[in-house]
């Protein structure tokens, strides 16, 4: 008997030497309650637990102050991105410039609008495509404003150059286009432009679908950079889900029936009728036969006996 409390004591962790010293003090008869409550008010613990690390504790520290330990991280956060669930932009310079300046001046002012705006949203990958030529000094034809602007851009990685050159006096000009599309359905991103980049479309079909998913189109409203709420129109995404990787469907709220129980459409009305539970919506003569408690079988057989000829 001793030797069975011993062996069940050892596997609940505790020492042989607090056992065999309980046991002498309350016997050999003694229960493994009275055992185990013995032990518990010597002081002795299992000695998995004692081996287990505890839990560190918490350190408070002063709003404001800087403190060298990460905090934590939200679900779904990653160390290389903390805007994971925003989408790459690609932005369109030429056409966002020439639309802010009226399509008469190549308005850099406009591109920093619509930087700001990505990025006051969160959005960490913003890309700009322009061309190399408009790095050169403004002509009469081809007039630049804020033009200190795209040195700024291109100084914090966001502003890219596409390549242009000149060939006996003759610009030669990569087509700036292919890098934004290109780029952006790498990125899986979204373009921002007002471009429709038909050309393209017709080149690629994987670009075809993406563009026409993907393109952001947009306004300037008193030097405000104002993209439309609902990018593909009235029964599209919002313009949150069209610019989150991850798009969060909003509840489907029923509309109640401005006709009530006097609705005749049945089955094909649209709205929320609260008397048919669970919105089991039944015709007109379906609910005439469940009221004079016809079964549908024989309804629908009559009806069918009284098309055929």
């Amino acid at each position: 008997v001793q030797q069975s409390k011993l062996d069940f004591f050892c596997k609940l962790g505790y020492g042989k030497q607090d056992i065999c010293k309980v046991l002498e003090n309350l016997g050999q008869e003694a229960l493994e309650d009275d055992v185990l409550k013995e032990l518990i008010r010597m002081g002795s613990k299992p000695q998995v637990l004692e081996s287990q690390p505890q839990p560190s504790p918490l350190k408070l520290v002063a709003r404001g102050s800087c403190s060298t330990t990460p905090g934590p991280k939200w679900l779904g956060e990653d160390d290389s991105d903390s805007s994971d669930h925003f989408r790459p932009i690609v932005i369109d310079g030429s056409n966002v410039a020439m639309s802010h300046g009226n399509k008469e001046v190549f308005s850099c002012w406009g591109i920093q609008l619509a930087v700001d705006w990505f990025r006051e949203r969160g959005h960490t990958y913003i890309k700009v495509f322009v061309p190399l030529w408009r790095k050169e000094s403004p002509r009469q034809d081809s007039p630049i404003a804020d033009q200190h602007i795209l040195e700024e851009l291109e100084k914090q990685s966001i502003l890219v150059y596409t390549p242009s050159r000149k060939v006996k006096g003759k610009r030669v000009v990569c087509y700036d286009d292919r890098y934004i599309v290109k780029v952006a359905y790498e990125k899986d991103g979204v373009i921002v432009s007002n471009d429709r980049y038909r050309d393209l479309q017709n080149e690629n079909p994987e670009w075809k679908w993406f563009i026409e998913q993907r393109l952001l189109m947009y306004s300037f409203v008193s030097n405000r950079f104002m993209p439309p709420d609902d990018p593909l129109g009235r029964h599209g995404p919002t313009l949150n889900n069209f610019l989150s990787k991850k798009p969060v469907l909003p509840e489907h709220k029923w509309q109640p029936c401005p006709y009530g129980k006097k609705c005749t459409y049945g089955n094909k009305c649209k709205f929320y009728h609260p008397e048919r539970p669970h919105q089991a919506q039944l015709s007109v003569a379906d609910e005439l036969r469940a009221k004079i408690k016809v079964p549908l079988s024989l309804g629908k057989e009559e009806e069918k006996h009284n098309r055929s000829p």
